[in-house]
């Protein structure tokens, strides 16, 4: 049986929840077509995030990876392409670290891509109707940390790796007016922060493991 890791983010930014955990915990103990997938939740700190990744790889040892995360203003779900090496917090972690310019890995390249057909991954879900696509950014906040971490882990071995973020749940919006935008979407005053249902959303993922798993196999 072989082993699709999936992590999920603890709730910040004074969320009762983090949607990531929300899908990652759902998935955990599925089995498909001689896959497993097995999920671990991930402090939302710099640096203990890797330090729980780094457990989490040594403990599975995953065939496959998948790192889920929040986007709050994002309207889809969205296949990272890109980590910095850099950690430069807009706010506190959970810890109240606020890095700001620093590198994640000192000395380690200044970017790593995905590993995951990313292309062809969109090109197949949105022709499913999924509410899909390419981002070009996944931040500088402990998300990027976890992708780059990632990244640079597996750089050596033939383990189809990225980062995936996922919209708000419905019941975690709130008062636009108290709302403001994370990563690169913008917030307008009376404009609802979107949001996707948990099980579009748990399906949605589910869908994007299989089609891992499908091309990974591919020549």
């Amino acid at each position: 049986m072989k082993t699709l890791l999936v992590t999920g983010f603890e709730p910040f930014e004074g969320h009762a929840l983090n949607v990531s955990w929300e899908i990652a915990r759902a998935l955990d103990g599925e089995r498909d077509a001689g896959v497993q997938w097995r999920a671990r939740q991930l402090p939302c700190v710099f640096g203990r995030s890797l330090e729980a990744l780094h457990e989490a790889l040594d403990d599975c040892q995953p065939d496959w990876v998948l790192c889920l995360g929040q986007a709050e203003g994002r309207p889809d779900i969205t296949l990272e392409r890109i980590a910095l090496n850099l950690r430069d917090a807009r706010i506190p972690d959970n810890a109240g670290c606020q890095p700001r310019g620093e590198p994640i890995v000192a000395g380690a390249p200044l970017a790593y891509g995905s590993t995951l057909r990313l292309r062809a991954l969109m090109d197949s879900l949105q022709v499913e109707g999924w509410p899909i696509s390419i981002s070009n950014t996944a931040g500088t906040f402990v998300c990027n940390e976890v992708f780059f971490g990632l990244q640079h882990r597996l750089i050596d071995l033939s383990i189809s790796s990225g980062f995936v973020h996922l919209p708000l749940l419905p019941e975690q919006v709130r008062d636009p007016a108290a709302t403001q935008a994370r990563d690169d979407a913008p917030a307008r005053a009376g404009v609802r922060t979107p949001s996707l249902p948990r099980d579009l959303q748990l399906r949605a993922i589910r869908r994007i493991g299989q089609l891992t798993l499908r091309l990974a196999g591919d020549p």
